[in-house]
């Protein structure tokens, strides 16, 4: 399938998530049905190369996508774009071999992916035992976890005191998946935590480590943070196309002009032309960036570990920036439709109020604050922030 393929198929499952996207946030309930669509559609191997069983798309298609579904459904566009980030775990932390293993074996199982990676949780613990080892502990904030076919978890081993990327089979009676996300945002990204009660880790299901010790967090390894990144970029900007569109719907067909502004149609009223126009500006702008960023990480893929550090930080400077960019005009836009739509809009049965709830919930995963600093530090210092999985 062609870039335009993989769109078009995205955009026929976001405008079957439309439809019910309101009715199904309110019910809160885990996306198991979300995911079948998502399946039943191809995405899920859509990064999966062809030679492997998947889709062979390359990482601005993947991002096309994401901000697509999350258009229909800013939950269901999280969980995708995690899950491509997740499934690309073994390409950035492991050997050649180990991502070939996996990646087949996800193109013929459709595996969704989740993580309990959240790196602010540190106490999940890799244990040498027998001729493996033993994972122990809890994460929060596991994106997709309740849901998966498979999960990549971060801990920390006991052994070496490093930190390690690991494969899991959340089918083992010792994955305890909660159904404890009850946030206001994004409440059908299956984003609750998971427990780890002595479940076995073969030695080959290491993926790899995130310590500068071992000599395997090359430049290429750390693109993982701007990838996810930009992850987050694509559904800000899908969550803000999705709520515009849903506000000029409503407005052709429901929005009635106001009595002093002298037409006869919401539609010509000025004010409402002129705040339309701001909002798709301040939309068309990002998604422009969103784009230039796209292709920056695609260049950095493409290098792989020919990447250099300059390479890889110029790369991080381009998403921070996207990001910034992002979650300024998506918190705007999401608040500001209702000014366009007017009272009756607020009807509960409408929904208009979950576009803002689903950017405000997860731009709060990072402190914008801080990816400004990194753009201004680069701009007038020229310095690059050093990795973590969050810059």
């Amino acid at each position: 399938m062609t870039t335009t393929d993989w769109i078009a198929t995205a955009r026929a499952v976001a405008a079957d998530l439309a439809q019910d996207a309101a009715q199904r946030d309110k019910a809160n309930k885990p996306p198991f049905e979300e995911a079948e669509r998502l399946r039943a559609a191809g995405l899920l191997t859509l990064l999966v190369p062809a030679e492997y069983g998947g889709g062979g798309a390359d990482w601005r298609t993947a991002y096309a996508v994401i901000r697509e579904i999350a258009a229909g459904d800013g939950s269901i566009g999280q969980l995708l774009g995690y899950h491509y980030l997740l499934s690309w775990n073994p390409r950035f932390f492991g050997e050649p071999a180990t991502a070939e293993r996996l990646e087949r074996a996800a193109a013929e199982g459709q595996w969704l992916w989740g993580g309990a990676f959240n790196p602010r949780d540190p106490d999940v613990t890799l244990t040498p035992e027998g001729d493996g080892f033993r994972l122990d502990g809890r994460k929060s904030f596991a994106t997709g976890a309740r849901v998966a076919d498979r999960l990549v978890a971060g801990a920390t081993s006991t052994d070496t005191g490093e930190p390690v990327v690991v494969f899991v089979d959340p089918a083992h009676p010792g994955v305890v998946r909660h159904d404890d996300w009850d946030n206001f945002g994004q409440r059908l990204s299956a984003s609750g935590s998971v427990e780890f009660h002595a479940v076995p880790v073969a030695a080959d299901d290491i993926i790899g480590s995130l310590s500068e010790e071992a000599g395997t967090l090359t430049p290429f390894a750390t693109l993982v943070t701007p990838a996810i990144q930009l992850v987050f970029v694509h559904f800000y900007l899908g969550i803000a196309e999705g709520a515009l569109a849903a506000a000029a719907d409503y407005t052709r067909d429901t929005t009635r002009p106001w009595p002093l502004s002298g037409v006869d149609s919401a539609t010509q009223d000025p004010y409402t032309l002129a705040t339309y126009g701001e909002l798709a500006v301040s939309a068309r702008s990002v998604r422009l960036l969103a784009d230039h960023a796209a292709e920056a990480v695609q260049r950095g893929i493409d290098r792989g570990q020919d990447l250099t550090a300059e390479e890889r930080g110029e790369i991080a400077v381009t998403v921070a920036a996207a990001k910034v960019a992002s979650t300024k005009a998506a918190l705007d836009i999401t608040a500001r439709i209702l000014e366009v739509t007017g009272a009756r809009a607020t009807a509960s049965a409408h929904g208009f109020d979950r576009f803002w709830r689903n950017v405000r919930t997860h731009t709060l995963h990072d402190p914008v604050a801080y990816k400004l600093r990194e753009v201004g530090d680069h701009f007038l210092n020229g310095a690059h922030a050093p990795f973590t999985l969050y810059t």
